[in-house]
């Protein structure tokens, strides 16, 4: 694969991916469609999805994965796995080093590599994720209607997600290791004057029980007066609690999976997410600060994070890839020597 020169490269494999394949591959571009270590992304991780247009039964994360990948190879998309450790973007065409030791050049890349949730290490999270255990709360919250659920977490996201989680469950308990709160004033109050949100502070979860047949039905919380209990997990001063509960919230925050494009000259923000540009009329584009690159999803969204919000941005970063090779100059078909 090292002598082929490819007219569009994807990297990610999650909804922003597969829309930017499914637009790309009309157009034919023949993209190239680099899966990832975990193919389908964050979204296979969720079993029901009720809030995606035209499925108003719902369907499962899994699925709308595998339909997206079959509509893209239906139009002539191209699937490989592996991953991009390092990319040379100085010059066209591009230059991609995968996991795997291939190299592989492009003349365009659409960056859907996603952002990773950070998990908290807790015992049977990931047996259990996806099966109450959750890191988004939009798109799971209504199915916990009546429930008492554990939020996880102590900055603004944690906060947005107890006050939404609060529409739809009996109640929602903060659990944070410390006993002040990173999130911003305005949304710690908020918060704070609930009636159905509660905090347990110094406090960290260590276990999450149920199954998948049954979902979470609770949790083990370790607690101690000093914080960061699972630190100390043997002090005298470290006590433990079942709660029963009927889901689990993350909200620890997420990592973008951008660490390739270190020193590429692809601009991105102090948590590594990519910038989009914006054009001539200041109107959003898929474009990145390197003419060629386009980023989609979640690797340049750090506040929606929607399936529906990753495939419009993917299909935006075809549309301007295949705009940037109609009015770039044609480079020679054969790859240099690499």
């Amino acid at each position: 694969m090292s002598g082929d020169v490819h007219d569009l490269v994807v990297a990610g494999s999650g909804i922003a991916g597969l829309s930017a394949a499914v637009y790309a591959a009309r157009a034919d571009l023949d993209p190239l469609v680099l899966e990832g270590d975990e193919p389908g992304g964050q979204l296979t991780l969720t079993t029901d999805v009720e809030n995606y247009l035209g499925f108003p039964d719902g369907v499962g994360g899994m699925e709308l994965v595998q339909r997206g990948k079959e509509q893209a190879e239906q139009f002539g998309a191209r699937f490989q796995h592996g991953r991009i450790t390092a990319a040379s973007l100085d010059d066209r065409p591009f230059e991609l080093s995968l996991s795997n030791g291939d190299t592989i050049h492009t003349r365009a890349l659409v960056v859907a590599t996603g952002a990773s949730a950070r998990w908290v290490g807790a015992e049977n999270e990931a047996e259990l994720m996806g099966y109450g255990l959750s890191t988004c709360a939009t798109c799971d919250g209504a199915f916990h209607r009546g429930d008492d659920v554990l939020v996880v977490g102590g900055g603004d996201s944690a906060m947005e997600e107890a006050l939404f989680l609060a529409k739809f469950a009996d109640s929602v308990t903060v659990v944070h290791r410390r006993e002040n709160l990173r999130a911003s004033e305005i949304m710690a109050d908020r918060a704070r004057d609930h009636e159905k949100i509660e905090f347990r502070w110094n406090t960290e979860l260590e276990a999450v029980h149920g199954s998948p047949a049954d979902g979470v039905t609770g949790a083990t919380l370790v607690s101690h007066p000093d914080g960061y209990p699972r630190e100390t997990p043997d002090s005298v001063d470290t006590e433990r609690e079942t709660v029963d509960i009927g889901g689990v919230f993350y909200a620890v925050g997420h990592t973008p999976n951008t660490k390739f494009l270190d020193g590429t000259g692809v601009e991105r923000d102090d948590a590594g997410y990519v910038f989009t540009r914006t054009d001539d009329d200041g109107r959003p584009t898929a474009r990145t600060t390197v003419d060629g690159v386009f980023a989609a999803g979640d690797v340049a969204d750090p506040r929606y994070r929607q399936a529906i919000t990753s495939a419009g941005t993917g299909s935006m970063a075809a549309l301007d890839a295949e705009s940037f090779l109609e009015t770039t100059e044609t480079a020679d078909p054969t790859s240099p020597t690499p």
